[in-house]
């Protein structure tokens, strides 16, 4: 905690002052429903880089990773590495023809390549779970974050980060929000980096002490590095089910994928792709820093409060007012990743509420779709926001976890069969959606909610708990084997128009040009 709330009160004043400065700016580029839902489709690819890397970088990249690495040592790196990796399958296999689709949703994409309004409303209901399932934890974390800080109690965090995104979102829908992320992910590098610099400097004024093998919580640890389990095959299995979840959930993140939608045309959705690659490298460079210090100045955390490592570190490394300094800073950081991953999820989750208010015609009117997106990101902030308050004790890294673990066994199917594979059916899609939705969703959640796991552990040989609250590594291969055995089995399914649509989605925009 900081000696003093005022360097964390004044940050979050400065932070809350110019996210409503620059939506009020983008607000007057926004117009018509397509300014609201995809900017219209016109955003550069370098602001949309650095867009995706402000919505991108939530709590649990700002403050979990270094967190899990005090607790767990640097096999967690496993986490940052898959996060940014996600980006390369979704560069090689996923922007373009996604962008070519046209859609403004997933759940428009997968109607128009499926042609049924039942996978249509599967995914709009994934998509509100996948994006409430990581709201939850930003209200969450504004809530510690804040009584860390300031001194306020729990309620003020989730209201007050609630409020701004809730008068950005509604204000200027996506074209606001695109400048609101770009400026928050510079302001989340600098929080993050310049404090690390500072730190590293002070522990090579120390004499660059190590951890040590009597102090804190780690008795019998001398090296770095910890299994991420127990080791052998558990620990192997683990891994392995994170690597999934990261590598193939990145593409069903509704919030990320939303993004693709506003590029001018598939090559632009190409390079900001690779852009991302290049800002999230930079970031994930950060955290480690934190992490390895905490295991030297502050290794008491990891027996538990390891999310506040990065706001309490320069207080148990510094005095005075230079501690003061780089803990406001570090707030700073912390309650733009809140708003900004906040604001990312409330578009998506009300553009696809408010299709579904609206129908399919999206021509009724502007004031039909401004007024139902505005009303539908009320409901999208709202319930995550008030969960939040009713003292939800859900931990920030594993709902997050649970959210890439729903999306890799979901939509990632989906949208591999659905652009390349031709055989895809109605029928098999939504089979797959129930079966991974069902399986990834429902394992990781009787985890978090009951003793399950540790109750069949003693029958199962201690692999009970692992399968429940990572499930990546099996409902993922279940999920794409459902869709494409049972597409296989229903051939007549193929709607009509499959190859004109793969021609759409994979043809250069030139040849739709000279074609039309």
């Amino acid at each position: 905690m900081t000696a003093s709330p005022v360097p964390g009160v004044v940050a979050i004043v400065l932070v809350t002052a110019a996210t409503l400065a620059i939506g009020t700016w983008g607000l007057r580029l926004s117009r018509t429903t397509s300014d609201f839902f995809v900017a219209s489709r016109t955003v550069d690819p370098r602001l949309n880089a650095s867009a995706i890397g402000g919505e991108y970088l939530s709590a649990a990249s700002f403050l979990g990773v270094a967190g899990l690495l005090l607790v767990s040592g640097a096999d967690m790196l496993w986490y940052p590495v898959g996060w940014t990796a996600g980006f390369l399958v979704v560069l090689a296999l996923v922007a373009a023809p996604l962008r070519r689709s046209g859609a403004y949703t997933l759940p428009d994409f997968a109607e128009a390549r499926l042609g049924s309004r039942s996978v249509r409303t599967a995914c709009s209901l994934l998509v509100v779970v996948i994006g409430w399932l990581y709201l939850l934890p930003q209200f969450q974390g504004a809530g510690l974050t804040l009584g860390a800080a300031v001194g306020a109690p729990y309620w003020v965090g989730p209201l007050v980060v609630g409020g701004v995104v809730l008068a950005n979102v509604t204000s200027g829908g996506m074209r606001s929000v695109t400048f609101v992320q770009a400026f928050q992910y510079w302001l989340k590098l600098t929080a993050l980096l310049l404090p690390a610099v500072v730190l590293a400097l002070v522990w090579l004024g120390d004499g660059r002490p190590g951890a040590q093998e009597t102090s804190g919580p780690f008795p019998d640890l001398v090296s770095w590095s910890r299994p991420v389990a127990e080791g052998g095959g558990q620990g192997l299995y683990v891994t392995y089910s994170v690597i999934v979840a990261t590598f193939l959930g990145t593409m069903g993140l509704p919030h990320v994928v939303v993004r693709f939608y506003t590029n001018p045309d598939g090559r632009a959705a190409r390079r900001t792709t690779l852009a991302v690659l290049g800002l999230l490298s930079a970031f994930y460079l950060v955290p480690p820093v934190y992490g390895a210090l905490g295991r030297i100045y502050a290794p008491d955390l990891a027996a538990g409060g390891s999310d506040g490592l990065v706001l309490q570190l320069p207080h148990l490394m510094l005095d005075g007012l230079g501690a003061d300094l780089l803990t406001g800073l570090v707030v700073a950081g912390a309650f733009a990743a809140f708003l900004s991953t906040s604001s990312g999820l409330s578009v998506a989750v009300a553009g696809v509420l408010s299709q579904d208010l609206v129908g399919r015609d999206r021509e009724r009117g502007r004031l039909d779709g401004v007024l139902a997106f505005r009303l539908s990101a009320i409901v999208a902030v709202g319930v995550p926001c008030l969960t939040a308050l009713a003292g939800a004790d859900v931990g920030v890294a594993r709902t997050v976890g649970l959210a890439f673990a729903v999306a890799a066994s979901t939509f990632c199917p989906l949208l591999l069969l659905g652009i390349w594979w031709p055989r895809l059916t109605d029928v098999g899609a939504l089979a797959g959606l129930v079966v991974g939705g069902l399986g990834s969703a429902g394992a990781a959640g009787l985890t978090l909610a009951t003793d399950l796991g540790d109750r069949l552990d003693d029958a199962w040989g201690g692999w009970a708990r692992l399968l429940l609250e990572q499930p990546a590594a099996w409902s993922v291969p279940l999920a794409m084997a459902t869709m494409v055995g049972i597409s296989r089995a229903t051939p007549r399914r193929v709607p009509r128009h499959t190859t004109r649509f793969l021609v759409r989605l994979h043809a250069p925009e030139a040849v739709e040009l000279d074609r039309g």
